[in-house]
């Protein structure tokens, strides 16, 4: 007989469901505060937690348990390979110049009449080419919160402007893991998540910026000391050659999302782009190119924080995210095909009765596990795995879950002190957590737009709706 198969299986209660998450939390906790492991380990253990109790508590068959994670890695197949394009796009599109051109001209539209509202228009701006809200606050936050200093700007106000910006840019951006990772949880696709985000984060960015500029009235001064800012541009005038027309391939993946252009070809076009451009414009040979694909980009200008900021991509940086993509739905196989997850649901879904309680308790659901473990990745797995078969069974569409995940999972991240997130914006821009909450505006906005959209139904896409379009 196989190992657990009895052929009477158990039914798990709610106190067995949560053993193995709360094993996650609990060592997740201890390794990122005492022992500075990353969160794979706490996620792995917490998988042979959920197969342990599977096999010898639950009598179910390994061979199922097998299944239910095999299954959950297939389900996430095209994000994984996309994973792995990103790091190619990023690699090339630092190597022709297109990134630096981003973050040039971002820079040079700053303005101090509206120093809020471009600092985080520059911040979203970066973070989109470059898929990170950490390396855009860590570097053009960094400065942006210098210059807002010598303007007589409080820094915890700037702070919440980058953050803001960043965040927007990690959120919408196609580099970016958690953008990968949202609609590989929920069963959606990448530029379908992207685009179904667009109306509550579309909708949030316009009142974030109505919110800064009436902050910023306060606020104004004929000059600037901007040198770190003319620091930056200085060192990438210098150091590559600069064009207008490095802006197009950014402008082809807006084309990209807009047509719905299928993600792994267009991903690929861009690929090629940045390729190109690396060659025949700024002149480096393919060897050096394809060393960058699968390295990444080495950026040597002199000016620390542009370096930072350049030095990134190639596939071998995507296999941190790849590994922790493998490991999280190897959990979440484990919690589904033994009916774990399916307990913890039904028992926080007997309080959502309406779609618009269940996109509310999925916010809720994200912010109390970013409260509890410290890791937004932790909430996005947990969360998505949790309320997948739910969002099914009352025909919404995948992105309905995936967009309410990043809206309360990604968003509220940089909110709590002890997570992950909070922690490094605090350190790079040198502002506590608790002081910059009050000003990021859109972090604090976006989930209560998406709630009320829940309520209220708008851009609550169902199954009927798509199968409707398609008849006509």
């Amino acid at each position: 007989m196989e190992l657990g198969d009895t052929g009477k299986r158990k039914q798990p209660n709610i106190i067995v469901a949560l053993v193995p998450l709360i094993t996650v939390i609990v060592l997740l906790v201890c390794c990122q505060l005492f022992l500075n492991i990353e969160i794979h380990f706490p996620l792995l253990l917490g998988t042979i937690a959920g197969a342990l109790i599977g096999v010898f508590y639950l009598k179910y068959p390994w061979h199922e348990i097998e299944k239910g994670i095999f299954d959950s890695i297939y389900s996430a197949m095209q994000p994984i390979l996309i994973t792995g394009i990103i790091g190619f796009i990023i690699g090339a599109w630092i190597s022709g110049r297109i990134v630096p051109a981003i973050v040039y001209y971002g820079l040079k539209v700053l303005s101090p009449d509206f120093f809020l509202v471009t600092s985080m228009v520059i911040c979203s701006l970066v973070s989109i080419a470059t898929g990170s809200s950490w390396t855009t606050a860590g570097t053009v936050g960094l400065a942006l919160v210098g210059v807002g200093t010598g303007l007589g700007i409080p820094a915890p106000m700037v702070a919440g402007a980058v953050i803001s910006g960043a965040y927007f840019g990690d959120k919408m951006s196609p580099f970016s893991e958690t953008t990968n990772l949202a609609p590989a949880i929920a069963g959606s696709t990448l530029f379908d998540h992207i685009r179904h985000m667009a109306y509550t984060t579309g909708t949030s960015y316009v009142l974030a910026m109505i919110g800064f500029m009436i902050l910023n009235k306060n606020y104004s001064a004929d000059t600037v000391d901007a040198i770190e800012i003319q620091k930056m541009l200085a060192a990438l005038d210098t150091s590559f050659v600069i064009s207008p027309l490095l802006i197009l391939p950014l402008v082809f993946i807006i084309f990209m999302v807009t047509f719905k252009i299928p993600a792994i070809p267009g991903l690929m076009l861009s690929v090629f782009m940045g390729v190109f451009c690396a060659i025949f414009v700024q002149g480096h040979d393919i060897s050096s190119v394809g060393y960058v694909l699968q390295y990444g980009y080495i950026s040597e200008t002199g000016n620390a924080m542009v370096d930072e900021l350049l030095t990134r991509g190639g596939l071998q940086s995507m296999m941190w995210t790849l590994s922790l993509i493998l490991c999280s739905l190897s959990f979440g196989g484990v919690m589904s095909v033994t009916g774990m997850l399916e307990t913890i649901a039904k028992n926080i879904l007997k309080f959502a009765k309406s779609v618009g309680s269940l996109i509310f308790s999925t916010i809720c659901t994200c912010i109390f596990m970013n409260l509890a473990s410290g890791e937004q990745y932790l909430s996005l797995l947990i969360t998505g795995k949790m309320f997948q078969e739910e969002y099914e069974k009352r025909g919404l569409v995948p992105q309905n879950l995936s967009r309410a995940l990043e809206d309360g999972g990604t968003l509220t991240s940089p909110l709590i002190p002890w997570c992950t997130c909070a922690v490094a914006m605090s350190t790079y821009l040198g502002v506590n957590t608790l002081d910059y909450l009050p000003y990021c505006l859109l972090n604090l906005i976006n989930p209560v737009v998406s709630i009320i959209f829940g309520f209220t139904g708008i851009t609550i896409l169902k199954s009927s709706d798509l199968s409707a379009k398609k008849e006509k």
